[in-house]
């Protein structure tokens, strides 16, 4: 497979990805942490692939990006209190928050009941996706290989195995997003990144 490399430069560039997501293919470009690989969050087809490209176990989730928390709806069958305030001060932004999901999403994308939800802060994530509706959305990368944030670096662990990456220029976090299971009462921090504890308790007690 021949992996093409479009800049963001050009608005059609945009236009082409989201026509390919619409026709089952996987496309890479930048968000606000690092550069991700997606698929269409309703083309199960899609998203097996994302697994055989990464070299990835099907027993690991792949979290569901969003263009506007007005989506969120269409992804989780739940969103609670806690989930709802976090959402509201931290997205978009490098949190994602761990709900229930949707019955009728594929189960390609989630082996469990639960599926991690995101708002990205950067352009170029939000203006494809605003064409594309949400994508499933995992690390440009090789399971186990440094996460990319350049379209070169993608292109080197991907390059032959997706046909497009979007160069969106360097990704300006670096750094992958907090993760905060809030399928119960009580939030809890699956992983961490940029937003810490503190924060997101501070945010919570303050209502």
């Amino acid at each position: 497979m021949e992996t093409t490399l479009l800049t963001t430069n050009d608005p059609e560039s945009i236009r082409q990805a989201a026509k390919l997501l619409s026709s089952s293919g996987l496309v890479a470009f930048p968000t606000d942490t690092v550069y991700g690989v997606g698929a269409l969050v309703s083309d199960a087809q899609a998203i097996a692939q994302l697994y055989v490209v990464k070299g990835r176990g099907s027993e690991k989730a792949i979290p569901v990006l969003l263009s506007d928390p007005g989506e969120l709806d269409q992804i989780a069958a739940e969103v609670n209190d806690v989930a709802q305030r976090l959402a509201a001060r931290f997205w978009p932004g490098p949190l994602t928050l761990v709900l229930p999901k949707q019955a009728s999403l594929p189960e390609e994308l989630s082996a469990q009941p639960s599926v991690g939800v995101r708002m990205p802060d950067h352009p170029v994530a939000l203006a494809l996706m605003r064409l594309s509706g949400p994508l499933a959305v995992t690390s440009a990368n090789i399971s186990g290989s440094a996460s990319p944030v350049t379209a070169q670096e993608v292109l080197e662990q991907l390059g032959g195995r997706i046909p497009l990456i979007l160069d969106g220029g360097r990704t300006p976090g670096g750094i992958s997003s907090t993760v905060v299971d809030c399928t119960s009462g009580e939030p809890r921090i699956l992983r961490q990144g940029p937003i810490s504890l503190r924060e997101i308790l501070k945010e919570l007690s303050m209502r």
